[in-house]
């Protein structure tokens, strides 16, 4: 399905849920909506299925227009956070009743329902009742009644949100796997760029009710098109830090001198905002090309099997990724290495002007 929204807007009383978006997705896509919680993501998602109806602007499903048309004129299924399954019904009846809905034979229901619950590899389940299954298994449960349908478009709002970190972690790649085979539009909704990452496709940045870019989602991730862009698109958000350029290197306020990079020369001397994702600012130094960033630790945060070091450099509070479980003590001084061949550059009201890779509006290498 080609699903394209034309100057969409959603108004709720005063507030403005989603500003003039416009939107076109191919047929067979995957689609990633990327965005903080109240970014826009689960307004745009109830607007593309027809729960809702815009205040303003136009939807058109293969070049038909089905602005403000309820949910059963639509060809969609969605699939939310909770766990929506029957609780009174086994997995096999739960995802056989949009089926039943469709007056299909029982032949034709019974050899969609168990090709589907094999996909998703519940089939051994389908006699269960879904309290008798893992929230994983639940989960997919919910999946296959919404993809059993054959509709053009799936709508997955954060499916993966309310499991613990293995299962998403499953799920995630056999997600990708099941729509591999490009029959069906889908949109995913998430707040996690690495979950994004994984995932591929395109990806569409919204903020505060805002779509900010659109694109491949390596792309996009690559060549933000703005601070905030990079800001969502980073998991802790990407360190930004005002510098002034000059012809061989980026001052910044606290007197560290950056070397400019191949990406980064032949730019316009002047103000400049320089943006350095977690991962690139390091604590141990691994080369000499490394430009040590002194700082004050803030805070010394442990996720995982990773340290994410909060340290107060000029006036800003700069993020590190340390591999390892460590502890820094509060107020003690610290010193991070930046890479100047990650750097991005930003003007003063926030474009990109280069990344790594990019350059004057062009992909070199997203490698």
């Amino acid at each position: 399905m080609t699903l394209k929204l034309d100057g969409v807007t959603k108004r709720v009383g005063a507030e403005t849920h989603l500003h003039d978006l416009s939107l076109e997705l191919q047929p067979g896509t995957f689609n990633v909506l990327l965005g903080r919680t109240l970014a826009g993501k689960t307004t745009l998602m109830r607007l593309m299925a027809g729960l809702d109806a815009p205040t303003g602007g136009r939807l058109f499903e293969n070049g038909r227009d089905v602005t403000g048309a309820p949910v059963r004129r639509r060809d969609v299924a969605m699939v939310y956070q909770q766990f929506i399954n029957y609780p009174a019904m086994t997995v096999y009846e739960n995802i056989a009743s949009p089926l039943r809905r469709q007056a299909l034979d029982k032949a034709e229901i019974d050899r969609r329902v168990r090709r589907t619950a094999a996909m998703l590899r519940i089939d051994p389940y389908l006699d269960r009742l879904p309290g008798q299954l893992s929230g994983g298994q639940q989960q997919r449960c919910a999946i296959a009644r919404a993809l059993v349908k054959g509709a053009g478009l799936l709508l997955l709002d954060e499916p993966l949100v309310n499991l613990d970190y293995k299962l998403r972690e499953e799920l995630r790649a056999e997600l990708r796997d099941i729509f591999a085979d490009g029959r069906t539009t889908v949109v995913y909704a998430t707040t996690e760029p690495q979950e994004a990452l994984i995932l591929g496709g395109s990806v569409s940045v919204l903020h505060e009710g805002r779509l900010l870019q659109s694109g491949a989602t390596a792309a996009v991730y690559h060549a933000p098109a703005t601070g905030t862009v990079a800001a969502v698109f980073s998991d802790p958000p990407m360190n930004f830090i005002d510098g002034i350029l000059t012809n061989d290197r980026v001052a910044l306020s606290d007197g560290t001198q950056l070397p400019l990079s191949s990406h980064e020369r032949g730019l316009p001397p002047g103000p400049c905002r320089i943006g350095i994702r977690a991962n690139h600012l390091t604590v141990l130094r691994r080369s000499e090309r490394l430009v040590p960033i002194r700082g004050r630790v803030e805070l010394s945060e442990i996720s995982g099997s990773e340290t994410f070091i909060h340290l107060s450099h000029g006036g800003v509070t700069l993020i590190a990724r340390e591999e390892g479980v460590h502890t820094h003590p509060i107020g003690s001084e610290i010193q991070v290495y930046a890479d100047p061949d990650r750097v991005f550059v930003f003007s003063p009201a926030g474009q990109l002007v280069a990344a790594p890779g990019w350059r004057q509006g062009r992909l070199r290498n997203i490698a």
